[in-house]
């Protein structure tokens, strides 16, 4: 069975790289092209393909804004793997956009590792920058391994439970997993939700996970 594939990238020469590069593997079949996010969005609606190349960075609709939209189809059954084309990238969008459904985050200087990033993908991984990984878990270690984590509960006034709630909802999980991973009740896990929001200032999950990463409130494992 072939892979499906869509192209959303307003640069014609990057259209062009991805669609020579892609029809090298004979089991790709590039099923349309995007110019700008708000034809990604509908394209993808109409196509249905199976892997969605989204540049950051286009006219009309950001890529982050239709990750964002695509997302919120989820309930309508368009499930599509998506991988985020960038130049560049800092950690507080790498975790926003894996937060928004992104599996892949390849960097257009490393189009190299595109097959690479393409099949880790298809086969149930995470792709980040020029590296496989299996788990969202193992994404936030690395971005982390490199940084220091002093005194947030002094900082923000968080207890050690409500650090272990931003560190579970940083990686991904929703209340009721969050609620069997400590051992509490899921309306337990929405108080301190609605603390810890008061507590920094942030009103969603993805603000408070690139919050969490910026600012380093991930309790140590």
């Amino acid at each position: 069975m072939s892979i499906r594939v869509l192209i959303a990238d307003d640069d014609p020469i990057v259209r062009e790289v991805l669609r020579t590069t892609l029809r090298r593997e004979p089991k790709v079949e590039i099923v349309g092209e995007a110019i700008n996010g708000a034809d990604a969005i509908q394209l993808a609606a109409q196509l249905r393909p199976d892997v969605l190349f989204l540049d950051l960075l286009m006219p009309v609709l950001p890529g982050m804004d239709a990750l964002r939209e695509l997302g919120s189809q989820g309930s309508e059954d368009i499930e599509i793997d998506i991988i985020v084309l960038c130049a560049s990238i800092d950690e507080r969008q790498i975790i926003e956009a894996l937060q928004l459904g992104a599996r892949g985050i390849l960097l257009k200087q490393s189009l190299k590792h595109l097959h690479q990033c393409l099949r880790a993908v298809v086969d149930g991984y995470y792709w980040v920058e020029d590296r496989r990984l299996s788990s969202t878990t193992e994404i936030i270690g690395e971005l982390l391994a490199a940084t220091s984590i002093a005194g947030p509960e002094q900082a923000y006034n968080l207890t050690k439970r409500e650090l272990e709630v931003i560190s579970l909802v940083t990686l991904g999980n929703t209340n009721r997993e969050i609620a069997e991973a400590l051992s509490i009740s899921e309306e337990t896990v929405k108080r301190h939700l609605a603390n810890i929001f008061d507590k920094v200032g942030m009103s969603s999950r993805v603000e408070l996970a690139m919050f969490a990463v910026e600012h380093h409130l991930i309790a140590a494992a």
